[in-house]
């Protein structure tokens, strides 16, 4: 197993979103990392009820930001060994993945789920657009 490292470049799960950064310190059982760039777009919704509308609130979960710090355990923290994507791109591919995910079945939930992302490409990553 390789030992990662301050300094070292990371895929790691951060509330239900996988990001691309670079630690910058060992807290004990996290790493805080530098988000560069995202693999995965959080889940919309409530996550301890998925696929559900009607048994909680349902969430918009925004991306972290280019640069936002994150705790990331490291247990679910690897080595990132590809090239750094960039930001703006790798949100733009996030959203489009988890769209198409979304859009391959119509329920209720993926409704929902996909209107708060619409709503998030609209009102919050418009800054983004290309």
């Amino acid at each position: 197993m390789t030992t990662i490292q301050i300094g070292d470049i990371v895929k790691a799960s951060y509330n239900s979103g996988v990001y691309i950064g670079k630690v910058l310190e060992d807290r004990k059982n996290s790493w805080l990392v530098e988000v560069l760039a995202i693999d995965k777009h959080p889940t919309q919704g409530d996550l301890h009820n998925l696929g559900h509308i009607d048994k909680g609130p349902f969430h918009e979960r925004k991306a972290l930001s280019f640069r936002e710090k994150m705790n990331a355990r490291k247990r679910k923290t690897s080595l990132y060994q590809a090239a750094i994507p960039d930001y703006n791109d790798s949100l733009h591919k996030s959203i489009k993945q988890l769209r198409q995910e979304l859009q391959s079945e119509d329920t209720d939930y993926n409704r929902a789920a996909l209107k708060k992302l619409t709503d998030l490409e609209t009102h919050f990553y418009y800054k983004h657009k290309k």
